[in-house]
Order: structure tokens, then C-alpha cells, then sequence
């Protein structure tokens, strides 16, 4: 009997009737979820409503208990494609007595959680409807659904509802209208749902502003001046590209010179993947990238010359091995590129170092003397975000530069904080994250802080997030440095500052992107870093901890001769590197310093300064002793833009296939008999593979074998110092990441011994990925760690 009654109950419980509450947080606004939602319930016949709130998405339905358990099975497993679910939280409540189910207005009270989607890539459908000549967005260049289309760049304040998106002047038609509101549309509550009739147009402007035509004769114009080999400014969706044609040299130098760009290669629009491969190798890998929602420019190995079936001027990319190619990703886009039929090329929309034009008046100003024409359009954009730059290693993704399709997307961590706090930061590719709740929220891309309008890019980011969440933070996070213009700002903004290593904030960066906790071996190698020794850091082995680090490692140093200068000349970094192993023998030795690489004169002034120590920062920078090898390979003595020697010397590798390596010397300071006992960090001693290469240098050994010796033996000392230190996981991050080569050789290497390697993925190694970094130190310290120690992350700034 009781066994009967406990199953009587079980019975009456799945069929008593009650109300679910659930409280969905993610990717739930703008991806289709309330017409998910509504379709879902409506064909379980359980009424109720949705809405969406600045917090997320809620819902509430009527129904039996089993009923709802299914409901909310398929409510996880059956979501929009664009959409994820970060947490789900539902409880069981008396029935409210629902008749129907509703979509209900929006609330915008609370505190500002919901994730904001990045702009996407037009999907399948709306490239139907725009190529579909009885389709009433036949070649409408801004036709969109649920699935794709703008929402980052259009987004004023949450939550994501059209008043509360640049679309708000754009009054709808009345066949928009009936879209916009059928919940078995794909147009139900898509925020910018616009058409010929009632949305943005375009128009097109000569190089003084002049409208000389609207519509898709200003498209049909625009195609004509880029067929003839002028530049055009195209209004996009997150601000301007500069366009053209990619196969006339004649336009893409004349490019070059008014954008005072000289050899950092450009990027390429195709019309289709078909004609990528004509011109390049692309695997299942990139080829899904490259088709993804995100749709960045993704680097491409170039085919052969002979295999080749389009002609791209070697402007585009002198002396480079790869293209940086993406697809079109708007209508606008699509109906060009499809027009035009070849690829043209596509770089941002702004003078070298400047950040992104957004507004076509804005655009007249700045691109004058640059653009030709100008093609725009009347849709504003709220904040600039550039396209993103991807690379494939190890046959996944690595974001080099992190925007459109990827920002603002939140990293998630443990430990949900309740106070907010905003990280600035480095100085070069900037970019700033928000931790909130359990979200680290990353920014767009900003770029190099320096210039005016680079800064005034900043603070408006900064300002951006502040808004959109409406919050304040209660801590300010920055880099160590004492004349970065982030850590400037953060440490005068009067809110309580924490300051965090800048190598330490890499591999933070790597661990709370592969959600890595404890301690394990970090490798932060990059071009320069401001070390706890106040001397410039970039060739660093940190033991870390959740809250703090040891320099357990490090390359051994050298001289900067002229600082700054020296890293736009390689030849000084070789002097520096030579005159560290050699002293003053580098100077009259003729043998080892190239002489096309100075002048007399030259010579000279450097190697007063060497001597008397004026202006020769001291460095243990990786990205520097790429540099050095470069110059004393003969390869580069002078670059044009930030990695160029590291980039090409990466490039000798491509064709050659070796595990040949140099030999290097590992200094140990410890006391053998004492680990506590300890002298400093271990130093790496480059000079044994440097005397090998300048000895394979004299022998004319092949440059390409010298780049691959060279490469695995930096694989080969990470290896060593891994062994050394006994730990099984290592985290790679800094620039010298984006090196394929590098990176692949050490991953295996590290694998081959045992080890487990970690590195980035949808944030950039490089400083793209130091505010990350910044948040997940921050967030995991207690009022113990701020206090400054020596080789510790933190340095007290009044808090």
C-alpha cells in the first residue's frame, strides 16, 4: 500500500498544473529567442509570456509538471543558432491562471547584465531575398533578420530593442511592421528590419561632399570609380573601409602614399570562397572560419606562382607569403563585391595609427586628400569597430585582433563579484574589459594610443561600457608602466587603482580564457614590457598562482641603443645584442657587423651611446632578439611597421621542414642544496646561438635554415626551462604567439615531453589581450596581495 500511494503521488505531481519561472543570461537578445520562445511554447500549447529585461530574458509559463520539465529540455537544446546559454535558473510557483502566450514590452530598469551580441555576417536567407529579383529587397543593401545583420554597432543602451538602437529615426513601413510583430516571421522583433521603402539608403558623395547620386545608381557609380583605379570610401557596418582594386599596383601604391601606409600588407575583400582558392591554400578549417558568422580577415598562405588564377599587385603585400582575405559580410558588400567580380582591397577607413572613421561627415574631414569618392550611407554608427584578424594554428582559431564578430562577448569566471571594475589596458592595441557579475566583457579593438584621436577613441570606449551597463566601477586596473596613457587615466580617475604586471596580466590573460586555475609555468614573450626592476621585460618564464607570480626564468639581457629608435631599426638591436657577448671587440671586428648596415657617422654616435650608457635601456625581450637575428642574417636592418623582421623571418620558415637547433646555456642562481635559497631567476643565455649563427652566417649557410634552426631552439628553451621547473601545464601568451611557426613547434614540442600546453583563442596573445588579463588578476586577489613584494603581480596605488 505504501508503495502503491508513493507512486499515486509521483503520478499527481507530474500532472498537477504549475507555473515556471526561468531567468535565462547569455547570448539571449537579438539572436530570435522571445519568437523561439513563443513558437515553442505556443506548439506545447502552455500559455504564459516572455520578455526581455537589461538582466536577460524571463519566462513564464502555465502548465502540467511534465509538460514544463520538456519545456525546459527543449528551451536548452533546441536555441537559435547565434544564441548560448550562460545560466538558467528556474523555479516552480502556483499557477498565475495564463489564457495565451504573450510577448511582452521590454524592461529596461535593473542592473545592466545581458550580454550584447557582435555585429553578424548576412545570413543565407537575407542573400536569397537581395539577389531574388521578385523579392521586395531585390539589391536592398540593408536588409537583415534575427539571424544576422547589426547589433553592436547600432546599440545605444540595453536592452537590445530598436528604440534603443540607432534604427529608432527609421520609422517602419507597414509590411516591416507586420514582419517585425508575426512571431513566425524571421523578421519578428529583428531591431534594425528595414526595406527600400521605409530603411536607410545610400547616396554617393564626390571628394567634396557633393551628392552625385542616391541608391543603387550610387552603388553602380561607386563600382565604376573603383574600376577605374580610384580610391573610394565605403561606409560599412562598423565605419569606413578604403576600396580598391587589388590587381592595379598604380592604385593600391597611390593607396599607400596618401594613407602613409608603405609596406604593412593590406587587407583583401574576395566576391567568394571559389576565388580565395584560386589564390590561396585554404583548409576545412579556415574555410569554415572564414564562412562563420564572425567572418574576419583571416591570413592565407598564397599558392605558387604558377597555381595561382588571379592576379593581386604586389603591393598588397610585398615580400609576404600570406594575404589577410575576408568574404563580404553585409549586403552592401555582397552586392558590390558580386558587381565588381574581383577582389579589391579593403583597410580601415583612417590615416596610419588613427582609429576607424564612423560618420560620413566625419569621413569628409579626415579622408580628404585619401578617398576620391565617398559612398555612405544614412544607418549612424554608434561606436567604430574594425574587422577582426584570425589566424588558424593547430587547426583552431587565433584572434590576433578582436572586433567585429567577436566584441563585445564576454569571458566568463568563477566566483560571481558584485562590484564592477574596468581594466585599461596597454599601450599599443589597446582595448579595456568590464567585469560585472560573472562576465569579463572585452571592448573592441581600439589600437595604438598614439595620437589625439586614438586617445579620444579610449575614452570614449570607456565611457561606452560605463553607459551601456550603467555602472561605475569600483576598481581601476592598468599596467605597471609609468607613462602609458591608459595607466595615466586610470591612476588619476580618482577610483582605487590596482596596478598588474604586464607579463603576469598575459598569462592571466591565457588562463582565464582557457578557465585555468592553480599554479602553473607561464611563457610571456613579447616585443617589450615594463619589469618590476624597472627595466623593459619580454622574454619571461612566471611561475603563477590564482593571485600572484615568480620571474622563475628569464632571457639573459642586452641594450636598446636609442630605445625607441632601436625598434624601428634592427641593426641597433644587433649591436646591442653583440655588444653584450663581445664588448667593445664588436666594434672593430670586421667581420660581424654588416657593412651596408651603417654609415660611418653612424656607427659612431651608436657606439658612444653604447659606451657611455646614454639613452641603451636595458631589455629581455624575445621580440627584440628577433629582431637581432634578423639584422645579422642580412634579412632586415630597418622596418616600417611594428614586427615586420619577426614577421619575415617567420616567412623563411615556410618551405623547409627541419628539428635542427642551436645550442644555448641555462644560468642557474639557485642554491643547489636550497631551492628557498634563491639568487634570482634562471637566465637564458642566448650567446651560444648567436656564435652559431653568425658562424652559419660566414659559411652561407641558407637564411631560410638559419629562421628554422633559430625558431626551434626558442622552442627548445622553453622545453628546458619546463623540465626545469617540474610543472605540467605551460600557458604561452604575448606577441611572439603569433607566430605560427613558433607556436605550433612548441605546442608539439611541449607535447612530445609530456607537457600540456595552453594558448589563446578568441583573445588576442598579444596586448589585444592585457585587459583580460588585467580583470582575471584583479578579481582574484584578497587585501593580502596588495601589498607590493618583489616578483609579486601587484603594486599598491593607494587602495
Amino acid at each position: 500500500m505504501h508503495l502503491d500511494g508513493a507512486v499515486q503521488q509521483r503520478e499527481r505531481i507530474k500532472s498537477e498544473r504549475v507555473r515556471l519561472r526561468a531567468a535565462l543570461r547569455g547570448a539571449v537578445q537579438g539572436v530570435g529567442f522571445r519568437p523561439f520562445v513563443y513558437r515553442l511554447a505556443s506548439a506545447m500549447n502552455l500559455p504564459g509570456w516572455v520578455s526581455n529585461s537589461a538582466q536577460g530574458l524571463f519566462v513564464e509559463v502555465d502548465g502540467e509538471k511534465e509538460l514544463l520539465d520538456q519545456f525546459l529540455l527543449r528551451l536548452q537544446r533546441e536555441i537559435p543558432p547565434r544564441a548560448f546559454i550562460q545560466s538558467l535558473e528556474f523555479s516552480f510557483l502556483d499557477p498565475a491562471g495564463f489564457t495565451s502566450f504573450e510577448i511582452r514590452q521590454s524592461d529596461s530598469g535593473g542592473i545592466k547584465a545581458a550580454i550584447v551580441l557582435p555585429d553578424s555576417s548576412t545570413c543565407p536567407d537575407c542573400l536569397k531575398d537581395i539577389f531574388d529579383p521578385s523579392n521586395r529587397r531585390y539589391r536592398y543593401p540593408f536588409t537583415n533578420c534575427t539571424n544576422c545583420g547589426p547589433r553592436f554597432s547600432i546599440l545605444e543602451s540595453l536592452p537590445y530593442d530598436r528604440p534603443n538602437t540607432s534604427m529608432k529615426k527609421f520609422s517602419m513601413c507597414p509590411e516591416c511592421s507586420r514582419e517585425y510583430q508575426d512571431p513566425l516571421d524571421r523578421r519578428f522583433h529583428a531591431q534594425p528590419n528595414a526595406c527600400p521603402v521605409c530603411g536607410p539608403r545610400l547616396e554617393f558623395w564626390d571628394a567634396k561632399g557633393n551628392v552625385a547620386a542616391e541608391g543603387n545608381d550610387a552603388l553602380v557609380q561607386a563600382e565604376e570609380m573603383i574600376r577605374a583605379g580610384m580610391i573610394v570610401a565605403v561606409k560599412g557596418l562598423g565605419g569606413f573601409h578604403l576600396m580598391v582594386d587589388a590587381g592595379n599596383d598604380a592604385a593600391v601604391l597611390r593607396l599607400r602614399k596618401r594613407k602613409h601606409r608603405e609596406e604593412k600588407p593590406l587587407a583583401l575583400m574576395f566576391p567568394s570562397l571559389e576565388a580565395v582558392v584560386r589564390e590561396c591554400e585554404v583548409n576545412q578549417f579556415e574555410e569554415r572560419l572564414l564562412l562563420s558568422p564572425e567572418s574576419p580577415i583571416i591570413l592565407f598562405r598564397r599558392l605558387s606562382g604558377s597555381n595561382r588564377q588571379t592576379v593581386i599587385a604586389e603591393s598588397i603585400a610585398p615580400s609576404n607569403p600570406y594575404l589577410g582575405i575576408m568574404l563580404p559580410y553585409t549586403p552592401l558588400h555582397h552586392l558590390l563585391m558580386q558587381d565588381l567580380a574581383f577582389p579589391v582591397a579593403a583597410t580601415s577607413g583612417n590615416l596610419s595609427e588613427e582609429p576607424i572613421c564612423i560618420d560620413e561627415h566625419e569621413a569628409l574631414h579626415r579622408l580628404e586628400g585619401i578617398a576620391d569618392a565617398f559612398l555612405i550611407h544614412n544607418r549612424p554608427i554608434v561606436r567604430h569597430v574594425d574587422d577582426s584578424l584570425v589566424r588558424v594554428m593547430m587547426n583552431r582559431e587565433l584572434v590576433l585582433r578582436r572586433a567585429r564578430g567577436y566584441a563585445p562577448l564576454p569571458i566568463s569566471v568563477e566566483n560571481p563579484h558584485t562590484s564592477s571594475l574596468l581594466a585599461v589596458g596597454a599601450h599599443l592595441k589597446n582595448s579595456v574589459a568590464l567585469a560585472s557579475n560573472e562576465n569579463i566583457f572585452i571592448s573592441q579593438h581600439i589600437g595604438d594610443l598614439e595620437t589625439k584621436e586614438s586617445l579620444d577613441a579610449f575614452h570614449r570606449v570607456v565611457a561606452d561600457f560605463e553607459t551601456m551597463y550603467q555602472t561605475t566601477p569600483g576598481t581601476i586596473v592598468c599596467d605597471l608602466h609609468p607613462e602609458y596613457l591608459s595607466s595615466k587615466f586610470a591612476r588619476t580617475s580618482g577610483i582605487p587603482c590596482i596596478e598588474v604586471q604586464h607579463h603576469y596580466a598575459h598569462i592571466a590573460s591565457c588562463m582565464a580564457e582557457n578557465q585555468l586555475h592553480g599554479t602553473l609555468l607561464g611563457v610571456a614573450w613579447d616585443g617589450t614590457g615594463y619589469g618590476l626592476d624597472g627595466n623593459v621585460w619580454g622574454g619571461e618564464f612566471l611561475l603563477t598562482t590564482e593571485t600572484s607570480f615568480e620571474r622563475v626564468a628569464t632571457l639573459r639581457s642586452f641594450l636598446l641603443p636609442g630605445g625607441e629608435k632601436a625598434i624601428q631599426e634592427p641593426r641597433r638591436i644587433a649591436l646591442g645584442i653583440l655588444y653584450e657577448m663581445l664588448g667593445d671587440e664588436v666594434f672593430h671586428h670586421p667581420g660581424l657587423i654588416s657593412r651596408e648596415a651603417f654609415t660611418p657617422g653612424e656607427l659612431d654616435i651608436i657606439k658612444q651611446m653604447i659606451m657611455k650608457h646614454v639613452h641603451t635601456p636595458v631589455t629581455t625581450s624575445a621580440g627584440r632578439l628577433f629582431d637581432a637575428v634578423a639584422s645579422i642574417i642580412g634579412l632586415r636592418q630597418i622596418v616600417n611597421f611594428e614586427g615586420q623582421a619577426a614577421m619575415e623571418l617567420e616567412f623563411l620558415t615556410t618551405e623547409l621542414s627541419s628539428s635542427e637547433s642551436y645550442a644555448f646555456a641555462i644560468q642557474d642562481p639557485f642554491n643547489p642544496d636550497n631551492r628557498k635559497n634563491q639568487l634570482g631567476p634562471l637566465i637564458i643565455d642566448w650567446s651560444p646561438m648567436i656564435h652559431c649563427i653568425l658562424d652559419d652566417v660566414r659559411s652561407r649557410m641558407g637564411i631560410g635554415r638559419i629562421s628554422v634552426k633559430f625558431h626551434n631552439t626558442l622552442s627548445e628553451i622553453i622545453v628546458a626551462v619546463a623540465k626545469r621547473m617540474n610543472k605540467s601545464r605551460v600557458a604561452l601568451s604575448g606577441g611572439c604567439f603569433q607566430n605560427k611557426y613558433l607556436t605550433e613547434h612548441t605546442i608539439i614540442r611541449l607535447r612530445e615531453e609530456g607537457f600540456h600546453p595552453y594558448w589563446h583563442q578568441r583573445v588576442p596573445p598579444n596586448d589585444g589581450g592585457i585587459a583580460l588579463g588585467q580583470a582575471y588578476a584583479a578579481l582574484r586577489l584578497n587585501s593580502d596581495n596588495l601589498r607590493a613584494k618583489r616578483n609579486r603581480l601587484i603594486v599598491d596605488s593607494g587602495i
